[in-house]
């Protein structure tokens, strides 16, 4: 009776209920069958929205996704792509690795790994195949550097895996840093222009991160006003499009926000069925190496990122797979980014692969040849991935030295 609700969980997800509405069901019926008295799961649901919500580091949230959509209103994503492609327009395959770049840099400013898909798939592809580029290396890419967002400042899902883990944000932001044409000097500099505050504000928020001169939450309120600014002074960001920029940001953080309080009622029936707490019991108990089990919820972490987005994939997988990597003696912010490197594979990995079907869809190639590009470029993820797991220092070295 216990594992209903996570049987009943999965049902729903799979019958294409919303995720917020899902956990909260499951939990609420998980709640009830743990505890047997329905008052409780009144009295639950009576303080977890507020007590969800009402933490000062939530608001870290809408600010990284109004700078977003202040960012993307400013017409940033083509300004981004020229520069980045003058630049790199002397190295052979120049026009491929500038699309990583900027597909990479406008997925962090839009906090999402498919609008970045959807929007460079109509910048890019039809530029990489006027220089003649495959279709299957244009859009793996295109697909692959979508992807990256989850790892550049500012990620939201860093943000949501620091809130949902207790684990410093700032740290987790700081961790994730981890045939050829010709552009002469003058249009690479004159390129510089039109992207210059946004690499500047950028920057910023890399820096205030570091140092510790401001929270997240600082950094994102400081950031969303930067680039509001900076796109009216600029003329690039109209008054009609910084209100639909803000009501964006409401429609996303209230989707977000329903997602955690969806997590937090979850959460309640995994505490009260002890379900984490026996796992973690019972993967001790087997005197398993360490490393098989984290090996283990790699694959699995793989797996459902290619069927679920990565804010709702850690709501959901991290009251499990949270403790269990703490008790094994893993630092949690290295598990982040180890996490965050599986689920941008799964994004764009066959037979699913969401970010894949956006980058067919949007650039009018075949799923087949996106699969075929972006599982070629996926082999850079996998041995960065390895070379994290060998050596940890990569992903913690730079957070160690920060005040």
């Amino acid at each position: 009776m216990v594992a209903l609700p996570l049987l009943v969980l999965v049902v729903a997800l799979v019958l294409g209920v919303p995720i917020a509405v899902a956990l909260a069901a499951s939990g609420m019926l998980g709640i009830y069958l743990v505890t047997g008295d329905a008052s409780k799961v009144m009295g639950i649901l009576s303080l977890a929205p507020f007590s969800t919500v009402a933490d000062y580091a939530l608001t870290t949230i809408p600010m990284f996704i109004l700078m977003a959509f202040f960012s993307a209103s400013s017409g940033l994503a083509r300004d981004l792509y020229a520069a980045a492609s003058n630049w790199c327009s002397h190295i052979k395959g120049g026009l491929a690795i500038a699309t990583v770049f900027a597909c990479g840099i406008f997925g962090a400013m839009s906090g999402a790994s498919t609008a970045a898909a959807s929007v460079m798939s109509k910048i890019a592809m039809p530029e990489m195949r006027r220089h003649g580029y495959s279709d299957e290396l244009a859009a793996g890419a295109i697909g692959v550097g979508a992807t990256l967002d989850i790892l550049i400042p500012p990620s939201i899902a860093m943000v949501i895996y620091g809130i949902a883990t207790q684990t410093s944000i700032g740290k987790l932001l700081i961790a994730g840093v981890p045939s050829t044409y010709r552009v002469s000097a003058q249009e690479r500099c004159a390129s510089l222009v039109r992207i210059w505050p946004s690499l500047l504000l950028i920057l910023l928020v890399l820096v205030l991160l570091y140092t510790g001169v401001a929270t997240p939450t600082e950094v994102g309120a400081l950031g969303a006003l930067l680039a509001g600014v900076i796109g009216a002074v600029f003329g690039r960001l109209t008054f009609a499009e910084a209100i639909d920029a803000v009501k964006s940001t409401i429609r996303t953080s209230a989707m977000i926000f329903l997602i955690l309080l969806g997590a937090t009622i979850f959460g309640y029936y995994m505490a009260l069925s002890r379900i984490p707490q026996e796992v973690v019991t019972a993967v001790i108990a087997m005197e398993l190496n360490r490393w098989v089990v984290i090996i283990g919820i790699v694959v699995a972490y793989f797996v459902i990122s290619m069927f679920m987005d990565e804010i709702p994939l850690l709501l959901l997988t991290l009251q499990l797979t949270f403790p269990l990597i703490t008790s094994l003696g893993f630092d949690p912010i290295w598990f982040g980014v180890i996490s965050m490197m599986m689920v941008a594979m799964g994004l764009v990995f066959p037979p699913v692969g969401l970010v894949a079907f956006i980058v067919s869809a949007t650039a009018g190639v075949d799923l087949m040849k996106v699969y075929k590009g972006t599982s070629i470029l996926m082999l850079s993820i996998v041995i960065t991935t390895v070379l994290l797991m060998i050596f940890p220092q990569i992903a913690l070295w730079l957070p160690a030295t920060m005040r």
